[in-house]
């Protein structure tokens, strides 16, 4: 059970690539970016419908090429996920690259909501009912009727069902901030952050209120990876502080510079790792309240147990600053 929690919490930065990238087997081969990091080849929003079947193609071949460079020599293997633009498309694909099963970790859903939730779920439970392993799912929630302020609490109650109906092959819950983001016509500068588009905020605290109980919810992509002076980083560290803050951990990345960034924001603190461990191993028969290890807060075992079991997790996976 705590390496399934440990698991969830590990996709951290998951880097997406087109899935036409000819270039990303030897990326990964070559150990070229920062680790830890999760992958993801992507067949929805960054191809264009008439080079699909192109794109199927150089899927198969990175895919078959890192499988097999893997089988040589050991390398650093990162989380590997397909993101399928329908669930028939996921069934062929996982027939096609059955071979190389072994390397996937699972696929993406995007704009997973009501009206398709049973053909992913169906979909998913097939391929694991053929598989030697446990196959993933990453349901991502950037669909239009969870903007209508009318209906979203209906929407967010139905996704979260059909969910939890495949709970045990959930690893992530996703969200989509660009997608809500050309819902408002609006675009962050690199000194903004998504929280700070107020309906945007709003969405997002809705499906954390849903869902961070029962599973890990990642962060809105970063759109800026480049740029004169460390701008794009600084803005992209004050984002990740307050997805944490907010209860979101890891996050959608689309350039290699932003991997470190990521795992730097998951380290935990040195008087968080202490006070975790603290109030995991309090005496729970006597005080339920003592100064933390700094002696500059309180940690109350009633309130901060969660806390502490997630930061410990953390540290275990990211480490310690």
């Amino acid at each position: 059970m705590i390496g399934n929690i440990i698991e969830k919490y590990s996709v951290g930065a998951l880097l997406y690539s087109p899935a036409l990238n000819r270039g990303i087997a030897n990326a990964v081969i070559e150990e070229k970016y920062s680790r830890p990091y999760s992958l993801a080849l992507c067949l929805e929003d960054t191809i264009a419908d008439d080079s699909v079947e192109e794109a199927e193609k150089q899927l198969s071949l990175t895919i078959g090429r890192i499988f097999e460079e893997f089988h040589k020599r050991k390398f650093y293997l990162p989380k590997i996920f397909i993101r399928v633009r329908n669930s028939s498309q996921m069934l062929r694909l996982y027939e096609s690259l059955y071979k190389y099963s072994e390397i996937i970790t699972g696929f993406i859903f995007p704009k997973y909501t009501l009206s398709n939730a049973d053909a992913y779920n169906e979909g998913i439970k097939k391929i694991n009912a053929e598989s030697n392993k446990v196959m993933y799912m990453m349901p991502i929630l950037e669909s239009g009727d969870i903007i209508d302020y009318f209906s979203r609490h209906i929407i967010l109650s139905g996704i979260r069902e059909k969910i939890d109906s495949v709970k045990d092959y959930v690893l992530n819950v996703r969200v989509g901030g660009n997608d809500f983001s050309n819902h408002f016509s609006t675009r962050r500068h690199c000194d903004e952050t998504i929280y700070d588009i107020m309906p945007i905020a709003q969405v997002l605290g809705d499906i954390i209120t849903v869902f961070s109980g029962d599973y890990v919810v990642s962060g809105a992509v970063w759109e800026y990876f480049s740029g004169s002076g460390d701008e794009w980083k600084i803005g992209m560290q004050k984002e990740l502080k307050l997805d944490l803050l907010n209860g979101f951990v890891g996050k959608t990345v689309i350039h290699p510079n932003q991997i470190e960034v990521v795992n730097r924001s998951l380290m935990v603190s040195q008087k968080d790792y202490e006070d975790a461990k603290n109030i995991l191993n309090w005496d729970k028969s006597g005080l339920q309240v003592v100064k933390s290890f700094g002696g500059e807060r309180m940690n109350e075992i009633k309130t901060n147990t969660n806390w502490a079991y997630k930061t410990l997790i953390l540290a275990e996976i990211y480490g310690i600053k």
